[in-house]
């Protein structure tokens, strides 16, 4: 069938503050006693009032302004009610029609991906299934979360990935977030339609969303399977259901929960116990200031300053980690070696950074260079042995076959058995060759 994949996404992350969205309580729940870290506001007893989490709302500003936002100077929170046993009040404090950050997009592999909002707000409990019985956890309840919506701009599911792993690495180089999915700190929800029209600009009257999965393998697997789904569907003249599904990774497929709620069902209106929040363009100029070097400008950086690739650049500049542990070893190598080697020597030996001071690996680099002496005679003997008793090396060479030159300095290097320059070697081969 002819068809055109429509896929937009919805992404949470939580903030790494110290205490939650609305109230004292320590924001590092993981791996903490059940119900050890919650109090009236995040459990919603009656008269509990919630108090904005500053640190979170300006790293929500900030989200915003990395995928290129506008920052409208008046916005507002709003409660989203909706029954289910991990919200214990009944509702969620988060943001409808006024959010902190609108129209912004993001470029991967080339294409641009819109970005319709960036907003604020507060995690749920979790549920803990045990045989038949369910138990819930508090401890997440109220923790700073921002939800990342696209528009529907995606059409497969290598695109999606690449957008994914773009926006983790923009939240972990903005220290906002360490985006560990294993952890639940970022979850991924694409929603996906298939329209039989592929020239048509109007959305299919239907859409998918595939709720809470925490690996990009899994968002790949979840959107192809849902394509072919879909499309057996549709196949028959019928029109796939409006609702959320789940992935089971077990039997890699996604399985129905729900059926899709809309904007209207939510009944949102303005939060009353929190006053709207008004910007200065000062305050929204001053947090943009603040934003440290992302990594496609640091790329971009360690290619004019370094001499590196855009290949070893954009490898060296993937984790923030292994960026400054570059920038500091490049810092101390001085005339020692260069750049280029030293990421070469970073990337080909797959340095791990935890275990290796830049120091100690500028070390290795300049014992790895050195070379023992040799015989010229000898390795000239050699290397003529190796050309007659492979005439192929000269034949290849003469049809212009440059590689074969690799393969007669590594069964040089193998006879030597010695650590010489390679520089050495190559020149008595082609010296033979021609």
């Amino acid at each position: 069938m002819n068809h055109k994949v429509i896929i937009g996404l919805e992404v949470h992350v939580e903030l790494k503050t110290k205490s939650k969205m609305f109230c004292e309580c320590s924001a590092q729940y993981y791996g903490q006693k059940p119900n050890s870290h919650t109090c009236p506001v995040c459990l919603g007893l009656p008269g509990a009032l919630p108090v904005p989490n500053q640190q979170a709302i300006e790293w929500c500003v900030q989200i915003g302004q990395a995928l290129n936002c506008n920052i409208p100077l008046f916005s507002k929170f709003d409660r989203k009610n909706y029954f289910y046993p991990d919200l214990a009040k009944g509702y969620q404090i988060s943001q409808y029609d006024e959010p902190f950050c609108l129209d912004g997009y993001i470029e991967v592999n080339g294409k641009k991906f819109g970005i319709t909002r960036v907003h604020m707000e507060e995690d749920t409990g979790k549920l803990l299934h045990d045989g038949n019985s369910s138990l819930i956890d508090f401890n997440r309840s109220g923790v700073p979360l921002v939800e990342i919506v696209t528009e529907p701009d995606f059409n497969d599911a290598k695109d999606v990935k690449a957008y994914l792993q773009k926006l983790q690495q923009i939240v972990r180089y903005l220290d906002v977030s360490d985006a560990d999915m294993e952890k639940g700190q970022m979850r991924l929800e694409p929603n996906i339609s298939i329209s039989l029209d592929v020239n048509s600009k109007v959305l299919p009257k239907y859409k998918v969303e595939v709720k809470n999965i925490n690996s990009f393998g899994f968002v790949e697997k979840a959107i192809n399977y849902e394509v072919e789904r879909q499309l057996g569907i549709l196949k028959t003249d019928k029109l796939p259901a409006q609702e959320t599904r789940g992935w089971d990774e077990r039997k890699n497929a996604t399985v129905s929960q729900r059926a899709k709620e809309e904007a209207n069902d939510y009944r949102y209106f303005p939060e009353p116990d929190i006053p709207p929040i008004r910007w200065t363009k000062e305050k929204i100029a001053e947090l943009k200031a603040q934003i440290p070097e992302l990594a496609d400008e640091k790329s971009l950086r360690f290619q004019k300053e370094f001499g590196l690739s855009e290949y070893d650049a954009e490898i060296i500049t993937r984790e923030i980690e292994l960026a400054d542990y570059f920038a500091e070893a490049v810092k101390i190598a001085k005339d020692k070696t260069t750049p280029k080697q030293m990421a070469n020597y970073i990337i080909n030996k797959k340095i791990n950074i935890n275990d290796v001071l830049p120091a100690k690996l500028i070390e290795e680099i300049v014992s790895s260079r050195k070379t023992e002496d040799v015989n010229i005679d000898e390795l000239k003997s050699i290397v003529k042995k190796i050309i007659t008793d492979n005439p192929k090396i000269k034949e290849d060479f003469a049809k212009g076959k440059d590689s074969v030159i690799q393969f007669a300095i590594g069964q040089t290097m193998r006879i030597i058995n010695k650590k010489i320059d390679i520089n050495i070697v190559r020149k008595i081969i082609l010296e033979e060759l021609k």
